[in-house]
This record gives C-alpha cells, structure tokens and sequence, in this order.
C-alpha cells in the first residue's frame, strides 16, 4: 500500500482548511486512517515535502515506526525539518538522486516577557534534543554530531542539506534509488571505484589470457607418425612368397608416399 507524505505537515485541526483551499497538506489522522486500512499489509511511503508542525511529526514518526508491517520511505523530493523527522521511521529509508534531507533547530513564534523567553529557549533546546534522538536512532552518529548540523547556518532555516551522496554517506538514508550499480556510493579515498560491468569485463578478460599462457600438454610426433608394416616370416610355398612380396613392396612404396605428404 502507498502512502503519500506531500506538502505541509499539520495538526487535525487545520487540516479542513487546507482542503477547502486545495493545498497540499497531510496530518496524523490521514495517517493513521491509511494505517488502520493496510493492517499489517507492507507500506511505501513517498515524502516530498518541506515540513511543519513539530507535534504532528512526532505522531506521524511513532505511528509509523510503531506500525507492524514493514514500511519502506522513499524521500522523491525534499525531506526537510519536521518530514525529515518522519522520513527516519523507514526501514529501508531510500532517497531519489537528485532529493534532499534538511534538518535544523525547532523555531516559533513567542510574545512575553525575558521570563516567557527564557523559558522558551529551554524548551526549544528540549524539542532540538528531541530531533536528535530520532536522527541518533536511525544513524549511529553521536547526539553532539547531529546538534551541530542542526545548529549550522546560524538561522532557524538554515540548518544542515544533505544530497543523497550525503545522506547515504552519514547513514539518514540505507540506499539511493535507481542506483543499481552504486554509481553515487560515497567513498573517503582519492580513487574512484570502478563500475561493477568494467570489473566484470577485465575478470573475463584476464581468464581468457590466462587460458591462452596456459600450455598446451605436449605430444610426441613420433608417436603419431605411422609405423612400417613389417615382413611377415616365410612360410608359404614358393609362389606365394612371391606374391606376398610384390605386396608387401607395395605397402612399403605407399608408405613413403604418405610421409611424404603425397598420395598415390
């Protein structure tokens, strides 16, 4: 069964508005609605989309990630802030070549006093630690490691962008679709890996050569060079000795013939 994760991402509430102006939008409910209906059946999930309200992405995460099939995302645009969140629940996690993860520090809009303020910041420091433990939890990378690519830029919109290259290489995704072949593999050494049909094509060739060094068991020449008839013993009566002669004389004239390469 597919389910499609495309625009905005919004509380329940607000999901009706969305709908009456026609806009892309999709919310726990239109989730969970999809999951009750598959019933274990196996998920694909596409994301494209930009992000939004950070409750509703943690629902939609747990409700993947606590679902019994098997759910396979596959990021086919932008998997950014809150999708990016929702994009770790994957198991495969797949990304198209030319998509993009962008993650970074929960922002919001506050009214108050430095009280209000303060407070805020300790909660949006908690929300931050949050994100990074589902990122932590799908990459192995180190909680420190995955706040400073959120922290990056210095803007609440700036945060980390990961190519598909990236993402594999830091483990956010487990493949890269439609590369068969591990064209895009990251490598951290100055050689580049050959493609798997050249390393298939020089093995072939290399067996073949080998085959043609390879010498061939000798044959003995002489041994295929054929032998003499030899004079049979005189035991006949004098007539027929000599007609065995004549033909065995003959016998010897066409033998020579024969090595000689002619024929009579």
């Amino acid at each position: 069964m597919k389910i499609e994760i495309k625009g905005v991402i919004i509380p329940n509430d607000d999901k009706w508005i969305y709908d009456w102006f026609e806009m892309d939008a999709v919310s726990p409910r239109d989730i969970n609605d999809q999951l009750a209906e598959a019933d274990g059946e196996d998920l694909e999930v596409e994301i494209n989309s930009g992000g939004g309200d950070v409750y509703a992405g943690f629902e939609i995460y747990t409700a993947l990630k606590d679902y019994e099939g098997k759910v396979t995302v596959k990021i086919v645009g932008v998997a950014a802030s809150a999708a990016g969140v929702i994009a770790m629940a994957g198991d495969p996690a797949l990304i198209s070549p030319p998509a993009q993860i962008m993650l970074h520090c929960v922002s919001e809009m506050v009214y108050g006093d430095h009280r209000v303020l303060e407070k805020e910041v300790e909660i949006l420091r908690n929300f931050d630690a949050s994100i990074a433990n589902v990122y932590r939890l799908k990459t192995g990378l180190e909680q420190e490691k995955i706040l400073e690519m959120m922290n990056a830029g210095g803007s609440a919109n700036q945060g980390t962008w990961l190519n598909a290259q990236q993402a594999l290489e830091l483990g956010f995704v487990d493949e890269i679709m439609f590369d068969e072949e591990n064209r895009l593999v990251a490598s951290a050494g100055k050689t580049a890996m050959l493609p798997p049909d050249v390393v298939n094509k020089l093995k072939n060739h290399l067996l073949k050569e080998r085959k043609e060094r390879e010498p061939e068991p000798e044959v003995d020449e002489k041994s295929l060079e054929p032998k003499p008839a030899e004079e049979p013993e005189n035991n006949s009566p004098p007539g027929e000795e000599r007609r065995k002669k004549s033909l065995f004389s003959y016998k010897k004239q066409i033998e020579t013939l024969k090595l000689g390469g002619m024929r009579p």
